[in-house]
């Protein structure tokens, strides 16, 4: 599976997931750093990539919409995160991605929960 990640992530983040054989690409590495949410999505839909960021504003499915997507991630962390809440968060990600897809859906994912919201099919 392809991903970005958000400036926010880190390069710990980017290498759970290319351990496990997942093509990472960063925000920062595209000098896309403080690129409008709307500039991010479309490169990330554009490359067909999933989103992973902290930013809450993408887990509105009304402003981005999940099925138009590779997948949107947002992590949700503690109010007072530490590096370690940002690595369980991730490694919750990595280990979903192992019985699920996550094509056209938006995740929220904490610290061993994965929320899963998809688009009614008409």
């Amino acid at each position: 599976m392809k991903f970005k990640l958000d400036e926010n992530i880190g390069c710990r983040g980017q290498r759970l997931l290319q351990d496990v054989g997942h093509d990472v690409c960063t925000i920062v590495e595209q000098d896309l750093k403080g690129a409008s949410d709307r500039e991010v999505i479309a490169v990330c839909q554009e490359e067909k990539r999933c989103l992973v960021t902290l930013d809450l504003d993408f887990s509105n499915p009304l402003n981005f919409r999940p099925s138009l997507y590779s997948g949107i991630v947002v992590l949700r962390l503690p109010k007072q995160p530490s590096y370690q809440d940002l690595i369980d968060a991730m490694q919750t990600l990595v280990n979903a991605l192992d019985r699920l897809d996550i094509v056209g859906k938006l995740w929220i994912v904490q610290n061993g929960i994965v929320r899963i919201y998809q688009e009614d099919e008409l």
